[in-house]
């Protein structure tokens, strides 16, 4: 959980820095990514 935790805000740091620069596909892929992690720890929750 914790892993999954640090991956998250680091998705989360990198879709921030995408979107101050401007680059959308890449912001959208970093928010993509941040999404499936928060899935992830959400499923864990669940069990």
């Amino acid at each position: 959980m914790k892993t999954l935790n640090e991956q998250y805000n680091s998705a989360k740091k990198k879709a921030n820095s995408f979107m101050q620069k401007g680059q959308i596909s890449a912001y959208i892929k970093a928010l993509t990514e941040m999404n499936n992690y928060k899935s992830m720890m959400t499923a864990i929750v669940a069990n």
